[in-house]
């Protein structure tokens, strides 16, 4: 009866052990199982790029089509995880436009800026710069700024396009930042009027459309005056966010040759060149 017990006592202390492991969500626990987050620490600040949440938060896969012009010219998206870039490689192989990670928040400068855009620049390339937004951080306006300051500008010189708002999954914590959707709206619309005051263009919106509508309610305050680029791995577009009837650049695939990020733009080069232009 003794070891009977004694049996008992220790498979009780086992589970009871093992209970108060669960809250904790440590690997291969129930609570782990439902917050994989729990088990993986959170990038280091500044490694965000572009589309790094859409296959986690948005899979891929075909879906409804939308209205897209006949002709698509090839570009690429690169920050500082592509390091040096084989820019001739790319121009061999029809990709005649690049954009550049410049920025992200107020604290960090892509650390191969300077091979990726003067790189994309001599092989002949139209090429302009990115902020990945962290909006949780600092104003819109202030991001603004420091993209403008630090690689965002913008000339008419017939090969820069207009700088882009990253604007997408936290990568960092909660994926609206924090924010409701009125905030992320006028958030939004304190980036865009900086960026605009300062370069006299229309910054091109970069997101997705789950995030959009989780994030922003859907708003369709920027359609008339900010060119979009949507993020979807998948055959088809899809959805587009609300107001736009069409958009100006897909991000279709990160898994693409030389370079993963893959983009079509939503005309022939003409197009691409006029929106440099402004």
């Amino acid at each position: 009866m003794r070891v009977h017990r004694s049996g008992t006592t220790l498979a009780g202390a086992a589970l009871a052990a093992l209970a108060l492991l669960l809250p904790l969500g440590l690997p291969g626990t129930a609570a782990a199982a439902q917050d994989p987050g729990a088990r993986q620490a959170a990038p280091a600040r500044g490694s965000a790029h572009m589309g790094m949440g859409v296959i986690a938060h948005d899979g891929q896969g075909p879906t409804s089509g939308a209205a897209t012009l006949a002709a698509q010219t090839e570009g690429v998206d690169v920050s500082s995880h592509n390091g040096n870039v084989a820019w001739s490689t790319l121009w061999n192989s029809g990709v005649k436009w690049a954009y550049v990670k410049a920025t992200e928040g107020t604290y960090y400068k892509n650390t191969s800026f300077n091979q990726q855009y003067t790189g994309s620049y001599n092989v002949g390339m139209i090429r302009g710069t990115y902020h990945f937004a962290t909006p949780d951080t600092t104003t819109g306006a202030a991001q603004a700024d420091y993209f403008v300051n630090n690689g965002g500008g913008w000339s008419k010189d017939g090969r820069t396009l207009p700088g882009v708002l990253d604007i997408e999954w936290n990568p960092y914590g909660a994926a609206c930042y924090g924010k409701s959707a009125a905030g992320m709206v006028a958030w939004i619309q304190d980036f865009v009027n900086r960026y605009k005051a300062r370069t006299g263009r229309d910054a091109v919106i970069y997101t997705a459309t789950s995030w959009w509508k989780q994030c922003t309610g859907n708003s369709s305050a920027f359609a008339s005056t900010n060119p979009l680029w949507i993020a979807r791995y998948a055959s088809e577009v899809g959805e587009l966010p609300a107001g736009w009837p069409y958009y100006t650049i897909w991000q279709y695939t990160s898994s693409g040759p030389t370079v993963g990020d893959h983009n079509h733009f939503n005309g022939d080069y003409s197009r691409v060149q006029a929106l440099a232009n402004g």
